[in-house]
């Protein structure tokens, strides 16, 4: 962790990041000294934008690890602002705040929503989406872990840019740009048009960090693949903003 426990603080949150979301909620809960916050980042980036507060890198161990953590660490609430396709993550972190006794919180921005001019095509898995490409020239912002659905595909060509290297599996015909965004749209055009890019494939991640891509696609004719989320856990409130997320923790943190 990067800074010690505030000896002061009278409620401990663990907040499940590695999203803006969970940034910008670490900054308004480290702004009250009577919370210590800790984020907890699954170290999959190599140099993850660090949040305000504590922060703790690498797994659990588990739903059971995590329970025991909770239990050992005194945590009087827990928000699983993790990427809406985190589905492990956020499976585990139920049944360990069940496990703990811990009330939990899932913070989600809310999925985009098609508008006037958009080519969709919605698709429940990555899977499906490398059986429906409708094009040739493929432009990947799937994540650089992801592109195994892709990888027997020696026909397309495909752009894919993530934070880091992406791992193998990959596909044979295919350009890495390394990059974090957010990006303009107009840095959304240039690459999309300059690399003559005919097939966008996104997960639907919502929010507007990386929502130019698609108002590039609009603009540019081009066809999107879109795949669809994972849906939210049963039985467990969810908060769509940061407020929400920070008016919830002061009823139950």
């Amino acid at each position: 962790m990067n800074a010690p426990p505030n000896p002061s603080a009278t409620r401990r949150v663990l907040l499940l990041g590695g999203t803006g979301e969970a940034r910008r909620l670490a900054g308004v809960l480290t702004a009250d000294p009577s919370v210590d916050v800790v984020t907890s980042l699954a170290g999959r980036t190599a140099a993850p934008l660090p949040p305000p507060g504590r922060t703790r890198v690498g797994g659990f161990g588990g739903a059971a690890g995590l329970a025991a953590w909770l239990r050992d660490e005194r945590v009087d609430a827990v928000v699983d602002a993790t990427h809406p396709f985190a589905a492990l993550m956020t499976a585990s972190a139920v049944e360990a705040a069940a496990r703990a006794e811990v009330p939990l919180l899932v913070l989600r921005r809310p999925g985009w929503t098609r508008g006037p001019g958009d080519d969709w095509r919605r698709v429940p898995t990555l899977e499906d989406a490398a059986a429906r490409l409708p094009g040739e020239r493929v432009f990947l912002t799937t994540g650089r872990t992801n592109l195994a659905a892709f990888a027997g595909d020696a026909r397309r060509w495909f752009l894919v840019r993530s934070v880091d290297p992406p791992e193998p599996p990959l596909p044979p015909r295919m350009e890495t740009v390394l990059a974090r965004g957010p990006f303009t749209v107009e840095e959304e055009l240039e690459l999309m048009d300059g690399h003559a890019v005919d097939t966008l494939v996104t997960k639907d991640s919502g929010g507007g960090m990386t929502a130019a891509k698609l108002t590039a696609a609009r603009t540019l004719g081009v066809p999107v693949v879109m795949v669809d989320r994972p849906p939210a856990p049963e039985g467990v409130p969810i908060a769509g903003s940061v407020e929400e997320a920070a008016a919830w923790l002061a009823r139950h943190g």
